[in-house]
């Protein structure tokens, strides 16, 4: 476990860029062999904006990379936030709360907020009007998304306590883990399920992506899934069910346009509507 702290916390900038390029590769020839949703669409014509914001994500991270070495130097040199305020443990067990705390504050909470307040939600739309989810769908941010997401992670810092090594790791862990419960795959039904108890899998994401509500606001755990369940945001719908996008944006050539996606947070907001099933 220390060796495995130890390379996150010097992790090369290339080996991130190679765990997301790697894991987007996987989980994409995966797609191809056993995908969820058999219908048609082009792959590579869908994929160009969602790579496109994929780099601009990367792009955004970049520059802000030194406020997070530089925060979480700052919690440990100080003493501050919930993990330096524990009792002494093994260091496993370190690494496990720490990571629920990360994945609890830094993703769950947020994730939540940007559901609830209207601003942040047109911001966070881009992510949710793509009309045939797959892995590529994982990084679907607009920059201003990039930003606002990088300042919850911030705070999340300074509330845990959290040494950059965790923080690294978590958000290589959280790199992989989206990938893979966007990704357009099919997995035995009971295995998927066996999943969602501890992981958001395939199947319990998806229903986040189904275009009305309740079920857009519904499971909005990042990596694990007992934050949905314990608070209550835990939904299920048959994946045969699941209508992907925003049923006030329905205009799925605007909504795979990288000029409209970048101005879709400044439109003007519509109230989505509540599936009758729901």
């Amino acid at each position: 476990m220390e060796s495995l702290l130890n390379y996150f916390e010097t992790i090369p900038s290339h080996h991130r860029a190679i765990i997301i390029v790697g894991g987007l590769t996987l989980f994409w020839i995966i797609e191809g062999i056993m995908p969820l949703f058999g219908k048609p669409y082009k792959k590579w014509k869908h994929a160009v904006p969602n790579i496109f914001f994929t780099l601009t994500t990367i792009l955004v991270n970049l520059p802000l990379a030194f406020l997070l070495l530089k925060s979480a130097d700052w919690v440990i040199a100080n003493e501050f936030g919930i993990l330096n305020w524990l009792p002494e443990m093994p260091l496993w067990l370190y690494v496990v709360v720490g990571l629920l705390l990360m994945d609890f504050i830094g993703a769950y909470i947020p994730h939540y907020i940007e559901h609830k307040v209207k601003p942040l939600w047109m911001v966070h739309l881009v992510h949710h009007t793509d009309h045939n989810v797959d892995t590529t769908t994982a990084n679907r941010h607009h920059p201003l998304e990039s930003v606002i997401r990088y300042i919850f992670t911030l705070i999340g810092v300074f509330i845990i306590g959290t040494p950059i090594a965790l923080v690294m790791l978590y958000q290589s862990m959280s790199v992989v883990a989206t990938q893979f419960n966007h990704a357009n795959i099919k997995l035995p039904k009971r295995l998927d399920t066996l999943l969602s108890y501890v992981v958001v899998s395939p199947d319990m994401h998806k229903v986040h992506h189904h275009y009305r509500l309740p079920y857009t606001d519904s499971n909005y755990g990042n990596i694990f899934s007992v934050w949905d369940r314990l608070l209550g945001t835990y939904m299920k719908l048959d994946a045969d069910k699941i209508v992907y996008g925003v049923d006030v944006f329905p205009d799925e050539t605007k909504n795979g346009n990288i000029l409209e996606l970048l101005k879709q947070p400044f439109q003007k907001y519509e109230k989505p509507t509540m599936d009758a099933d729901g």
